[in-house]
Protein backbone atom coordinates (compact mmCIF):
# COMPACT_ATOMS: atom_id res chain seq x y z
CA UNK A 1 0.00 0.00 0.00
CA UNK A 2 1.47 3.95 -0.70
CA UNK A 3 2.21 6.55 1.11
CA UNK A 4 -1.07 7.31 3.45
CA UNK A 5 -0.36 10.84 4.84
CA UNK A 6 -3.15 10.67 7.46
CA UNK A 7 -5.52 10.09 5.32
CA UNK A 8 -7.70 7.64 7.45
CA UNK A 9 -10.82 7.52 5.65
CA UNK A 10 -9.11 6.31 2.49
CA UNK A 11 -7.49 3.77 4.81
CA UNK A 12 -10.38 2.36 6.38
CA UNK A 13 -12.25 1.62 2.62
CA UNK A 14 -8.92 0.33 1.23
CA UNK A 15 -8.75 -2.17 4.67
CA UNK A 16 -12.08 -3.76 4.09
CA UNK A 17 -11.74 -3.84 0.31
CA UNK A 18 -8.64 -5.63 0.94
CA UNK A 19 -10.38 -8.16 3.66
CA UNK A 20 -12.60 -8.84 1.28
CA UNK A 21 -10.71 -9.52 -1.79
CA UNK A 22 -8.46 -11.61 0.35
CA UNK A 23 -11.25 -13.78 1.78
CA UNK A 24 -13.01 -14.18 -1.79
CA UNK A 25 -9.91 -15.60 -3.19
CA UNK A 26 -8.22 -19.14 -3.03
CA UNK A 27 -6.57 -19.83 0.31
CA UNK A 28 -3.31 -18.16 0.50
CA UNK A 29 -0.59 -16.83 2.77
CA UNK A 30 -1.27 -13.26 2.30
CA UNK A 31 1.28 -10.66 3.80
CA UNK A 32 -0.02 -6.63 3.45
CA UNK A 33 3.34 -4.29 3.10
CA UNK A 34 2.96 -0.68 4.36
CA UNK A 35 5.09 1.31 2.15
CA UNK A 36 5.82 3.99 4.98
CA UNK A 37 4.36 7.38 5.56
CA UNK A 38 1.27 7.11 7.03
CA UNK A 39 1.82 10.18 8.51
CA UNK A 40 1.85 14.04 7.97
CA UNK A 41 -0.12 16.45 5.99
CA UNK A 42 -3.58 14.40 6.13
CA UNK A 43 -6.23 15.09 8.51
CA UNK A 44 -5.77 11.91 11.18
CA UNK A 45 -2.25 10.21 11.12
CA UNK A 46 -2.92 9.23 14.61
CA UNK A 47 -6.12 7.27 13.57
CA UNK A 48 -3.91 5.87 10.59
CA UNK A 49 -1.16 4.28 13.25
CA UNK A 50 -3.60 2.98 15.79
CA UNK A 51 -5.53 1.49 12.97
CA UNK A 52 -2.47 0.07 11.48
CA UNK A 53 -1.38 -1.26 14.88
CA UNK A 54 -5.25 -2.88 15.29
CA UNK A 55 -4.64 -4.43 11.82
CA UNK A 56 -1.36 -5.70 12.31
CA UNK A 57 -2.75 -7.54 15.57
CA UNK A 58 -5.00 -9.76 12.95
CA UNK A 59 -3.09 -10.57 9.84
CA UNK A 60 0.18 -9.96 8.95
CA UNK A 61 0.88 -6.49 8.17
CA UNK A 62 4.43 -5.56 7.45
CA UNK A 63 5.14 -1.84 8.32
CA UNK A 64 8.26 0.11 6.24
CA UNK A 65 9.79 3.48 7.60
CA UNK A 66 9.33 6.24 5.57
CA UNK A 67 11.15 9.68 5.39
CA UNK A 68 8.37 11.23 7.22
CA UNK A 69 8.63 8.38 10.13
CA UNK A 70 12.10 9.53 10.13
CA UNK A 71 11.58 13.04 10.87
CA UNK A 72 8.51 12.20 12.93
CA UNK A 73 10.33 10.38 15.39
CA UNK A 74 13.81 11.97 15.07
CA UNK A 75 12.16 15.16 16.20
CA UNK A 76 11.03 13.82 19.55
CA UNK A 77 14.71 14.49 20.58
CA UNK A 78 16.34 16.58 17.80
CA UNK A 79 14.59 20.37 17.32
CA UNK A 80 16.23 20.64 13.96
CA UNK A 81 14.81 17.79 12.54
CA UNK A 82 11.53 18.71 14.12
CA UNK A 83 11.17 22.25 12.56
CA UNK A 84 11.84 20.35 9.31
CA UNK A 85 9.05 17.54 10.66
CA UNK A 86 6.84 20.49 11.12
CA UNK A 87 7.23 22.03 8.14
CA UNK A 88 6.52 19.05 5.83
CA UNK A 89 3.14 17.73 7.66
CA UNK A 90 3.95 17.46 11.02
CA UNK A 91 1.68 19.88 12.29
CA UNK A 92 -1.61 18.21 10.62
CA UNK A 93 0.11 15.28 13.23
CA UNK A 94 0.76 16.69 16.19
CA UNK A 95 -3.10 18.32 15.89
CA UNK A 96 -4.00 14.89 15.24
CA UNK A 97 -3.00 13.27 18.55
CA UNK A 98 -5.08 15.71 20.49
CA UNK A 99 -2.75 19.01 21.22
CA UNK A 100 -4.75 22.26 20.61
CA UNK A 101 -4.56 24.67 17.93
CA UNK A 102 -4.05 27.27 20.43
CA UNK A 103 -1.66 25.29 22.43
CA UNK A 104 0.22 24.56 18.81
CA UNK A 105 0.16 28.45 17.76
CA UNK A 106 1.63 30.14 20.76
CA UNK A 107 4.30 27.56 21.76
CA UNK A 108 8.10 27.99 20.73
CA UNK A 109 9.60 25.03 18.77
CA UNK A 110 10.83 23.38 21.86
CA UNK A 111 7.22 23.48 24.05
CA UNK A 112 5.74 21.64 20.53
CA UNK A 113 8.25 18.85 21.08
CA UNK A 114 7.88 18.37 24.86
CA UNK A 115 3.57 18.70 23.68
CA UNK A 116 4.07 15.69 21.01
CA UNK A 117 6.08 13.65 23.78
CA UNK A 118 3.42 14.05 25.59
CA UNK A 119 0.45 13.10 23.08
CA UNK A 120 2.10 10.34 21.26
CA UNK A 121 1.06 6.92 22.93
CA UNK A 122 3.87 4.74 23.93
CA UNK A 123 2.19 1.99 21.56
CA UNK A 124 2.71 4.20 18.42
CA UNK A 125 5.88 5.32 19.21
CA UNK A 126 7.35 1.47 19.63
CA UNK A 127 5.42 0.50 16.39
CA UNK A 128 6.73 3.31 14.13
CA UNK A 129 9.80 1.89 15.77
CA UNK A 130 9.88 -0.98 14.46
CA UNK A 131 9.52 -0.12 11.02
CA UNK A 132 12.20 -1.76 8.55
CA UNK A 133 14.20 0.19 5.46
CA UNK A 134 13.22 -2.87 3.69
CA UNK A 135 11.20 -6.29 2.76
CA UNK A 136 12.23 -8.62 -0.13
CA UNK A 137 9.74 -11.18 -1.43
CA UNK A 138 10.69 -13.51 -3.56
CA UNK A 139 11.77 -11.59 -6.81
CA UNK A 140 10.01 -8.22 -5.11
CA UNK A 141 11.90 -5.51 -3.68
CA UNK A 142 9.41 -3.43 -1.25
CA UNK A 143 11.00 -0.30 0.11
CA UNK A 144 9.82 3.44 0.49
CA UNK A 145 11.77 5.51 -1.74
CA UNK A 146 13.97 3.15 -3.60
CA UNK A 147 17.87 2.40 -3.90
CA UNK A 148 20.78 3.55 -5.20
CA UNK A 149 21.23 1.86 -8.35
CA UNK A 150 24.39 -0.29 -8.85
CA UNK A 151 25.05 -0.63 -5.02
CA UNK A 152 24.02 -4.32 -3.36
CA UNK A 153 21.12 -4.19 -1.11
CA UNK A 154 23.28 -5.02 1.88
CA UNK A 155 25.21 -1.83 1.52
CA UNK A 156 22.33 0.77 0.51
CA UNK A 157 22.41 3.55 3.14
CA UNK A 158 19.34 4.32 5.02
CA UNK A 159 19.23 8.08 3.98
CA UNK A 160 18.64 6.28 0.19
CA UNK A 161 15.73 3.71 1.17
CA UNK A 162 13.35 6.18 2.85
CA UNK A 163 14.49 9.62 0.74
CA UNK A 164 15.95 9.01 -2.89
CA UNK A 165 14.60 10.26 -5.79
CA UNK A 166 16.98 10.75 -8.78
CA UNK A 167 19.11 8.67 -10.28
CA UNK A 168 16.59 5.43 -8.93
CA UNK A 169 13.95 7.48 -11.02
CA UNK A 170 15.50 8.08 -14.03
CA UNK A 171 17.26 4.65 -13.33
CA UNK A 172 16.60 2.30 -16.33
CA UNK A 173 18.99 -0.95 -15.95
CA UNK A 174 17.29 -3.97 -14.11
CA UNK A 175 17.84 -3.86 -10.03
CA UNK A 176 18.59 -7.08 -8.10
CA UNK A 177 15.42 -6.94 -7.59
CA UNK A 178 11.78 -5.81 -8.71
CA UNK A 179 11.61 -2.62 -6.41
CA UNK A 180 8.12 -1.46 -5.30
CA UNK A 181 8.26 2.02 -3.94
CA UNK A 182 6.26 4.80 -2.85
CA UNK A 183 7.47 8.18 -1.97
CA UNK A 184 7.27 10.14 -5.51
CA UNK A 185 3.84 10.90 -6.31
CA UNK A 186 2.58 10.33 -9.78
CA UNK A 187 -0.66 10.22 -11.59
CA UNK A 188 -1.93 6.65 -11.49
CA UNK A 189 0.90 3.68 -11.18
CA UNK A 190 4.47 4.56 -12.07
CA UNK A 191 5.07 1.64 -13.80
CA UNK A 192 8.61 0.72 -15.26
CA UNK A 193 10.26 -2.30 -16.58
CA UNK A 194 12.26 -2.09 -13.26
CA UNK A 195 9.98 -0.61 -10.93
CA UNK A 196 6.09 0.25 -9.74
CA UNK A 197 5.71 3.44 -7.74
CA UNK A 198 2.25 3.55 -6.10
CA UNK A 199 2.43 6.68 -4.61
CA UNK A 200 -0.71 8.50 -6.06
CA UNK A 201 -0.70 11.56 -3.39
CA UNK A 202 -3.49 10.09 -1.05
CA UNK A 203 -3.86 13.36 0.63
CA UNK A 204 -4.09 15.81 -1.98
CA UNK A 205 -5.74 13.39 -4.64
CA UNK A 206 -7.92 11.70 -2.65
CA UNK A 207 -6.92 8.25 -4.04
CA UNK A 208 -4.69 5.87 -2.09
CA UNK A 209 -3.35 2.67 -3.71
CA UNK A 210 -2.51 -1.07 -3.08
CA UNK A 211 -0.60 -3.20 -5.45
CA UNK A 212 -1.91 -6.60 -5.58
CA UNK A 213 1.15 -9.46 -6.56
CA UNK A 214 0.54 -12.98 -6.93
CA UNK A 215 3.03 -15.45 -8.93
CA UNK A 216 3.19 -13.27 -11.98
CA UNK A 217 -0.27 -11.37 -11.44
CA UNK A 218 -0.59 -7.38 -10.72
CA UNK A 219 -3.24 -5.75 -10.41
CA UNK A 220 -4.64 -2.39 -8.03
CA UNK A 221 -7.48 -1.88 -5.48
CA UNK A 222 -7.80 1.56 -4.81
CA UNK A 223 -10.05 3.97 -2.16
CA UNK A 224 -11.17 7.14 -4.34
CA UNK A 225 -12.34 9.66 -3.08
CA UNK A 226 -15.12 11.00 -5.96
CA UNK A 227 -18.44 13.50 -5.53
CA UNK A 228 -17.99 13.13 -1.64
CA UNK A 229 -17.97 9.21 -1.53
CA UNK A 230 -15.20 7.24 -1.28
CA UNK A 231 -15.34 4.09 -4.13
CA UNK A 232 -13.49 1.16 -4.46
CA UNK A 233 -11.81 0.58 -7.98
CA UNK A 234 -10.13 -2.11 -9.30
CA UNK A 235 -7.71 -2.99 -12.18
CA UNK A 236 -5.47 -5.18 -13.95
CA UNK A 237 -1.65 -4.48 -14.69
CA UNK A 238 0.45 -6.90 -16.98
CA UNK A 239 3.17 -8.35 -15.63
Amino acid sequence: MGDIHGRLDLFEALIAAIEQDDASAAPAETTVVLLGDLVDRGPDSAGVVARARVWQATRRVKLLAGNHEEMFLGGLSDVAVLRHFLRHGGRETALSYGISRQDYDRATVEEVQQLLSNALPEEDRQFLSSAKDYLVAGDYLFVHAGIAPGVPLAEQADHHMRWIREPFLDHAEPHEHFVIHGHTITDGLDQRSNRIGIDTGAYRSGCLTALVLEGTERRVIQAVERDGATHIEHGALTA
